[in-house]
């Protein structure tokens, strides 16, 4: 699916329509030392191995794209929700 790099949207913080960036979320860098992961090291640690069976096959064929939208008047990032699609491409219009 092709979509524009910016479109028309609402901003709730400058309250008015601007033309907004469009982008795509990437997770940041997990952290080592975070509680869960902490956690996590500490139940596979040992004999026993994985704490729950890995999946031999994924359920899923697609990923959820998130969509950033960022004002150009007060830099604002929306997120929108997110849509379950095989191919996505952000293209000028």
């Amino acid at each position: 699916m092709n979509l524009p790099k910016a479109k028309n949207t609402f901003c709730p913080k400058c309250n008015k329509h601007t033309i907004q960036k469009i982008s795509i979320y990437k997770a940041g860098k997990r952290r080592g030392m975070a509680a869960g992961e902490r956690r996590h090291a500490q139940r596979k640690k040992g004999y026993g191995g994985q704490k729950f069976p890995k999946l031999a096959k994924p359920a899923k064929t697609t990923k959820k794209v998130t969509q950033v939208l960022t004002c150009p008047d007060c830099n604002k990032k929306m997120m929108k929700k997110g849509i379950r699609i095989r191919k996505f491409e952000l293209v000028a219009k």
